[in-house]
C-alpha cells in the first residue's frame, strides 16, 4: 500500500465481497463446499470465481456462503444453489472456468446447467 486512497479501495472491495457472503433471507444462496477435500480439489479458486462473477454482474439477490464437507468427496469441488421456492441444485467437479456459464444460466436465467450437476456425474 502506498496511499490512504489505495487502502480505502481495498476496504471497499473487501466490504463488497463480504456483503456477497452474508446469509440474508429471500435470496438465492450459493454454497461452496470448503472442507479439506474441497479445498484440495480446488474449491478456493471456484469460490473466488463465483464471488467475482456475481460482483461483475451486479447480482444483488444472491449470497455466497461456504460450508464444510457436503459428503461426496470424489465429486469435489461441489457448489449448491438454493433458490427460494425451488429444489436445491448440486453442481459437481466445478472449476473456475465453469463458473461464468453456471452464473449466467442458473443465477441470471434460472436454467440449471444439467451437464454440471450431480445427476450428470453419476
Amino acid at each position: 500500500m502506498k496511499s490512504l486512497e489505495e487502502l480505502k479501495e481495498i476496504r471497499d472491495r473487501v466490504q463488497t465481497e463480504m456483503s456477497l457472503r452474508k446469509d440474508l433471507s429471500n435470496k438465492t444462496r450459493v454454497v461452496v463446499g470448503m472442507a479439506t477435500c474441497g479445498i484440495a480439489a480446488g474449491a478456493r479458486p471456484v469460490l473466488t470465481a463465483i464471488i467475482e462473477e456475481i460482483a461483475r454482474r451486479g447480482l444483488k439477490d444472491v449470497v455466497v456462503t461456504q460450508t464444510g464437507c457436503i459428503g461426496v468427496c470424489r465429486l469435489e469441488p461441489i457448489v449448491e444453489v438454493l433458490a427460494p421456492g425451488e429444489e436445491k441444485v448440486t453442481y459437481v467437479k466445478m472449476s473456475p472456468e465453469k463458473v461464468p456459464l453456471m452464473v449466467s444460466e442458473h443465477l441470471v436465467n434460472h436454467r440449471v446447467v444439467e451437464a454440471y450437476t450431480i445427476g450428470a456425474a453419476e
